[in-house]
């Protein structure tokens, strides 16, 4: 029998995003788009945006199956998001957190502060993976929000099909949904 353990920790990681809050809001709450920046194989990435909703995201690692399901608990649009989460390295629990994040205005910008407070389980998970894995999303998120717009997105904008809706005064085009995902 492997030897048990309980590792307590908790982290806190803070991004500061050149867009408007809700356009961060929204990269986390549409299971579109978030599986563009936090799913490695979107195939295995579901996502109910809701108070009690889960989200699922799998993956093998060195060949062992990972999955991590999280229950949203609270979610106020444009403030915060609180969820808990399980990690699960095959069938055994590696990892249980609760996990705050916060879309605070920074002028132009969006300051997102994400807090999780963990328990490590013998050993399957360190505190140190987990935080440097959520930075590497967080950055990933980072990456998304500033990607340019994409041609198809820009002639959709010209036909005026924009599956996004999103086309700000002037014209300027905001590539929220990846309009080219679902165009031939």
């Amino acid at each position: 029998m492997p030897e048990r353990s309980i590792v307590h920790s908790t982290f806190t990681l803070e991004r500061l995003y050149p867009v408007p809050i809700s356009r961060v809001f929204r990269a986390w709450a549409d299971p579109q788009i978030k599986a563009r920046w936090f799913a490695g194989n979107p195939g295995d990435y579901q996502l109910d945006f809701r108070p009690g909703g889960l989200e699922r995201n799998g993956a093998v690692h060195e060949g062992k199956r990972i999955t991590w399901e999280s229950l949203y608990r609270e979610i106020v649009t444009d403030q915060r998001i609180v969820y808990t989460s399980v990690l699960c390295e095959d069938s055994a629990v590696a990892t249980v957190s609760l996990a705050t994040v916060e879309f605070v205005p920074d002028g132009n910008g969006t300051r997102l502060i994400l807090i999780e407070a963990g328990a490590y389980l013998d050993g399957r998970e360190q505190p140190a993976w987990r935080e440097e894995g959520t930075g590497a999303w967080l950055d990933a998120l980072g990456r998304h929000l500033v990607e340019p717009v994409s041609s198809w997105c820009l002639r959709l904008v010209a036909a005026e099909q924009c599956r996004c809706g999103v086309v700000q005064g002037g014209g300027v085009h905001e590539d929220v949904l990846g309009c080219g995902l679902d165009v031939p």
